[in-house]
C-alpha cells in the first residue's frame, strides 16, 4: 500500500501562481512515476504532469511551458509549481503514484480556484 498526502491549493486570481505538494510513503521501491491529473466539475479526470523516478517528464499541452512538475526522491515526494493562472485551470487535483508492478493510487484531491 502507498499513502499519498497532498498539500497547497487554495484561490488564485488568474496570472497567479500556486504550488501543491504530495508526500508518498508506504511500500515504494523500484521504478515508479508520480504526478498530478485534475477533474474539473462535469469533467473527467484528465493528466496534468507525470515525472518518474528517472526524472523523465510529461505535461499536457494545456500546461506546457506554464506549470512544472518536480520530485525529491529521497522524501518520495512530487511537486507542481504552477504559474500563469488561468480560470480553466480550476479543478480538484490529484496525486497520482504508479509503481513497477502497475498498481495505482491516487490522493485525496486538493482544490484550485483560479478567479477571473
Amino acid at each position: 500500500q502507498v499513502q499519498l498526502v497532498e498539500s497547497g491549493g487554495g484561490l488564485v486570481q488568474a496570472g497567479g501562481s500556486l504550488r501543491l505538494s504530495c508526500a508518498a510513503s508506504g511500500s515504494i521501491f523500484g521504478r515508479n512515476r508520480m504526478g498530478w491529473y485534475r477533474q474539473a466539475p462535469g469533467k473527467q479526470r484528465e493528466l496534468v504532469a507525470t515525472i518518474t523516478s528517472e526524472g523523465t517528464t510529461n505535461y499536457a499541452d494545456s500546461v506546457k511551458g506554464r506549470f512544472t512538475v518536480s520530485r525529491v526522491n529521497a522524501g518520495n515526494t512530487v511537486y507542481l509549481q504552477m504559474n500563469s493562472l488561468k480560470p480553466e485551470d480550476t479543478a480538484v487535483y490529484y496525486c497520482n503514484f504508479l509503481n513497477s508492478a502497475l498498481l495505482i493510487y491516487w490522493g485525496q484531491g486538493t482544490q484550485v480556484t483560479v478567479s477571473s
